[in-house]
């Protein structure tokens, strides 16, 4: 029986802490599937519009030689993706680990029978701090919404 992972993400401004995930996820599952969150659920769910856009997002990620499949998300609701989709474990980074949206993704994933696998955040690399030495090079004061989502 093959294995569906599913690794959710914006991959925006595309570094090693994306690949590290997307290396481990495929470890532990057969066929690996990359979500790539569309644009306009970004700016709802984070606050702000990616660098990249979406198509070349999905294109940098299809190339990525553990991927056997790159969809975009186009919703914020994992489980409705899952419904089109049809993952058996979904990978996540560690920083979601005990906090409410980690906890909401197990439960939902859980009535589904989905198992919810976190890999270590490369702390030392995130699109975050990309963002905030991008705004530093240009003279630009770092975002709000940037910085309280990482508080």
């Amino acid at each position: 029986m093959t294995r569906i992972g599913y690794a959710p993400g914006a991959y925006d401004l595309f570094h090693v802490g994306h690949l590290n995930l997307l290396r481990q996820a495929r470890t532990h599952c057969d066929h690996l599937i990359a979500g790539v969150v569309a644009d306009e659920v970004l700016e709802v769910t984070k606050g702000r519009r990616p660098v990249i856009p979406l198509e070349e997002r999905m294109e940098i990620v299809r190339h990525i030689s553990f991927v056997d499949e790159v969809v975009a998300e186009t919703q914020p609701d994992k489980l409705v993706t899952w419904e089109s989709v049809r993952f058996d474990v979904i990978f996540k980074g560690d920083d979601w680990r005990g906090t409410p949206k980690g906890e909401r993704l197990e439960r939902d994933f859980a009535s589904v029978g989905v198992d919810v696998v976190y890999f270590p955040y490369t702390v030392h690399t995130s699109s975050t701090a990309l963002r905030r030495a991008l705004a530093v090079l240009d003279g630009a004061p770092e975002p709000a919404a940037e910085a309280r989502a990482h508080r």
